[in-house]
């Protein structure tokens, strides 16, 4: 007993120091995460822009780079907007000279680069230089890099340099083979979304939409490298067509970029812009430093930039979506904030739940009651992400925004099969009505069933078109005959009437605040970060098992990923999605 207590003493007295010493810890901490050191850029800087690094829609905190034992060397990194305000900014700032484009590889969607590719060509406007560099020059890095005064590659590099391409991938006979019926639902010809599931190819609507959407982006793709390269698009598309571009040399010899130069003398000519010799080193400093250095704060305004990024889902806390309940909170509490004046939507994304889509836009046409709404849009705005942007009072895209895609799909799986033949299960109940158990994966639909399916889709398909109409002032008859679930460009979109303008997130908040007359715009960002402690616990966790799956799988990822989201689509619940995962290499 006497060994007991003492042994339960020495415990109890080893916790209490433990909890003490912890708290004064958590004091200390948070005591510096509340205080930073000023991040100061320097005289004669050169911005380092890295295009493989994939920019958020809004930028994210990270807890980690203000915990006193990491340092302070870990910058935060800025979101899409807050990069192109950093590059106009550089422009009128005496302490940057130029920008050096690191150009292996773009981790961005078009629409995204459209907008820094113009923020860098306002920036050269201020006659400071702009260099891009890249030892393996894909086409969408070329995109961004040809907008630079001076191209160089890597003498035995590589460039890619020879058109678009989409490539799908069919599930069908994989399902045939595990003895998995796909029961699919869906309204409008165009509705491609469920093809990986019910077909082994593209059927004729999806190539005839995927054709004329690729052709348009691939146009403006060479309208912009010809304007910058002085090479009209025709001569452009015959370099591609001809094969002319395989080799570093030919992108030399056919002027697409400057010249073939090391790393080595690439930073020897930089030094020579900056008016430096022998072995003085150049002031790189990189757009996470530099934004730390210049940091927007948007913590309150009189314009609300509500950033809604990723899939649309029903419910709340969507890490990464855009879930209904989260979304309605956050313009109810814009929409009943009386200093905030106007609201500017930012949307990417390819949809997703029907319903949820319904939900957000209910609260944006109830704010559009009290202050203008002008939605942006990015890379996707597509199907659910066009549901929540149709009853703006203005919708700004990209030319190579992909929007549209009006139209709903339901799947409902059933595995009988797979499970009766391949794995050697039944299964057996009773209910209390005939359709008590619809949409039981267990047993194929009946055609009542089925019926009842249809109509729900239906009906959701007639209030989606409904809204378009309502939202975008466009006779049902138009509607009708550009919804079907077609997917469009911004410049489509445009000519039809379902996008007002083109320009990017900075257009729609000059929109937004003359619409509201504002003098002096004041942006505050939503959603709101999380606490800093909460941000902190999930950060310890991260996406280790994402991670790992990347290492493993490399470039395969993305099927692994394309499954995945097929996956996510077979509960029974309708859904306005974009048509499947589209790579356009």
């Amino acid at each position: 007993m006497r060994s007991f207590l003492k042994f339960f003493l020495a415990s109890f007295v080893a916790l209490v120091v433990f909890s003490i010493l912890a708290f004064f810890f958590m004091i200390m901490l948070f005591a510096r995460m509340g205080t930073s050191n000023k991040v100061v850029t320097g005289a004669n800087a050169v911005v380092v822009v890295d295009l493989s690094n994939a920019l958020l829609e809004q930028r994210m905190e990270d807890p980690l780079r203000e915990l006193p034992f990491l340092g302070q060397d870990q910058d935060q990194e800025p979101g899409l907007f807050d990069a192109v305000r950093l590059i106009r900014n550089a422009a009128k700032d005496d302490n940057v000279k130029g920008i050096y484009l690191k150009a292996d590889g773009n981790g961005n969607g078009y629409a995204a680069s459209e907008e820094i590719r113009r923020a860098i060509v306002e920036f050269k406007k201020s006659k400071k230089f702009v260099y891009a560099y890249a030892e393996t020059l894909t086409q969408n890095a070329y995109y961004l890099a040809s907008s630079a005064d001076k191209v160089y590659l890597h003498p035995k590099g590589f460039i890619d340099f020879s058109g678009f391409s989409v490539t799908t991938m069919y599930l069908k006979g994989t399902l045939e083979k595990l003895d998995i019926e796909p029961q699919i639902f869906y309204n409008g010809k165009f509705k491609s979304a469920t093809e990986p599931l019910r077909e082994t190819k593209m059927t004729d609507a999806n190539r005839i939409q995927t054709t004329a959407f690729l052709g348009e982006l691939y146009a403006d793709f060479l309208l912009r490298i010809s304007e910058a390269r002085k090479i009209d698009t025709a001569t452009l598309h015959r370099y591609a067509n001809e094969g002319l571009i395989m080799e570093p040399s030919d992108a030399e010899k056919y002027k697409l970029v400057d010249a073939l130069k090391y790393n080595d003398q690439v930073m020897d000519d930089i030094k020579r812009s900056l008016g430096l010799t022998g072995d003085e080193k150049v002031n790189f400093v990189s757009l996470n430093r530099y934004f730390s250095a210049n940091p927007f704060y948007e913590s309150s305004g009189n314009i609300a930039l509500i950033y809604a990024d990723g899939n649309i889902v029903s419910g709340g806390d969507g890490e990464n979506q855009i879930s209904s309940d989260d979304y309605v909170k956050t313009i109810r509490e814009v929409r009943q904030d009386k200093n905030i004046k106007a609201i500017v939507f930012r949307v990417n994304s390819p949809g997703g739940s029907a319903l949820a889509s319904e939900s957000i836009w209910r609260e944006l046409t109830l704010a559009r009651k009290s202050k203008p709404v002008v939605v942006s849009m990015g890379n996707y705005a597509a199907s659910g992400g066009y549901y929540i942007s149709c009853m703006a009072d203005s919708i700004f895209a990209e030319p190579n925004t992909l929007t549209g895609s009006i139209g709903v799909f339901a799947i409902v799986p059933n595995m009988q099969g797979f499970f009766n033949n391949k794995l050697g299960i039944t299964f057996d109940g009773v209910k209390t009505g005939e359709f008590a158990d619809a949409g039981n994966t267990t047993r194929p639909l009946t055609d009542k069933e089925k019926a009842l399916f249809q109509r729900s889709v239906d009906t959701i398909y007639a209030t989606f078109k409904q809204r378009v109409v309502e939202g975008r002032k466009l006779s049902q008859g138009v509607v009708d005959s550009i919804s079907q679930g077609r997917v469009w460009t911004g410049v489509q979109a445009q000519k039809m009437g379902l996008v007002d303008r083109l320009g990017g997130i900075q257009a729609a908040v000059d929109c937004a605040a003359k619409m509201a007359n504002i003098p002096k715009v004041e942006i505050s960002a939503y959603p709101k970060p999380k606490n800093k402690l909460e941000l902190y616990l999930k950060s310890i966790g991260g996406n280790t098992k994402a991670n790992m799956l990347k290492e493993e799988l490399g470039k395969d990822y993305k099927f692994y990923e394309t499954i995945k989201k097929l996956r996510a689509l077979t509960t029974g619940e309708v859904q306005a999605k974009l048509p499947y995962e589209m790579v356009i290499e």
